[in-house]
């Protein structure tokens, strides 16, 4: 049996407290419940076009390419070997036994064939207008490719008989030249490499050379080496190593005392000339009215 009191006893007990308090001075007071807020739905997330605002671009240094700088190289002499004190080395190649060379100064430009040993002129061309000072050269199937310094014009010769079949133009300065198999690829004494069509000669790109100090500024001669480029530096004795895909460079050889300081007299003049032997991996190098060609071993630091 439950023995809660009954809904009318309870209603009962309640008045009468009602009354006590009243009889006392207490008034009730009505009491308001507010109910509670119904809770908003979360926002929405931005939606993915919300506009950004970009920061402005600008320009900035060349990324540095490490925390140290790139390796220096030096060299071991394989053999030397006799080269025409005459000779204004401007461009330099070695294919199928011989090198290519062309020289420079105006009224003394010439392009020619020589046999490697001995450094004898087995065959040679003048650029024939005096006032055209003879750049860098190179090889390209059956054609020999030949740049001017200031006339912005080059010469296509045909390679087994040397007679010219052509001119190109280009608006730079002519310095060195080379090729990666598909484009030509010339330096014009900046910090640019261009690369042209070698059937237009139009120019389809360029990069720009640097290293963590900056551009890389008066690159001259040029040889292409399994997939680098190897650039003489006017007026030093280094050798940069640059990846034509980014203009980094990826490393030096200093050739410092290759020849002696005894046989570096006026007339003699500054290092210039690469050439590479792919069948026999051999690295040649000369420069301007020096008496030598060297072969060269790179030895890593």
């Amino acid at each position: 049996m439950s023995m809660r009191p009954s809904n009318t006893v309870r209603f009962l007990v309640l008045l009468g407290l009602l009354s006590a308090l009243c009889a006392c001075g207490f008034a009730p007071q009505a009491v308001v419940v507010t109910p509670s807020p119904t809770p908003a739905p979360p926002s929405p997330a931005p939606a993915a076009t919300q506009s950004i605002i970009a920061a402005p671009l600008t320009m900035s240094e060349p990324p540095t390419p490490g925390a140290t700088d790139v390796p220096v190289a030096t060299y071991r002499v394989i053999n030397t070997y006799p080269h025409d004190p005459q000779a204004f080395t401007e461009g330099l190649v070695y294919e199928n036994g011989y090198l290519y060379e062309g020289t420079g100064l105006t009224g003394h430009s010439t392009l020619r064939k020589v046999k490697l040993e001995t450094g004898e002129i087995l065959q040679t061309t003048p650029i024939t207008d005096p006032t055209q000072f003879g750049e860098g050269i190179t090889i390209f199937g059956d054609k020999i490719f030949q740049l001017t310094w200031q006339s912005h014009v080059g010469f296509i010769y045909d390679k087994a008989s040397f007679a010219r079949l052509g001119e190109f133009s280009y608006p730079t300065e002519g310095w060195g030249l080379t090729h990666d198999g598909q484009r030509l690829i010339m330096s014009d004494g900046t910090a640019r490499l261009h690369f042209l069509d070698p059937q237009t000669l139009a120019e389809v790109g360029h990069v720009d050379v640097y290293d963590r100090n900056g551009p890389v500024v008066q690159i001259n001669e040029l040889e292409y080496i399994n997939g680098e480029v190897y650039a003489n530096i006017w007026q030093t004795d280094r050798i940069a190593r640059i990846s034509p895909q980014t203009g980094q460079v990826l490393g030096w050889i200093d050739l410092t005392g290759l020849l002696p300081p005894e046989e570096r007299q006026p007339p003699v003049d500054v290092l210039n000339g690469i050439a590479y032997d792919a069948a026999g991996d051999r690295l040649f190098v000369t420069g301007k009215r020096w008496p030598k060609l060297f072969e060269i071993d790179v030895v890593a630091p």
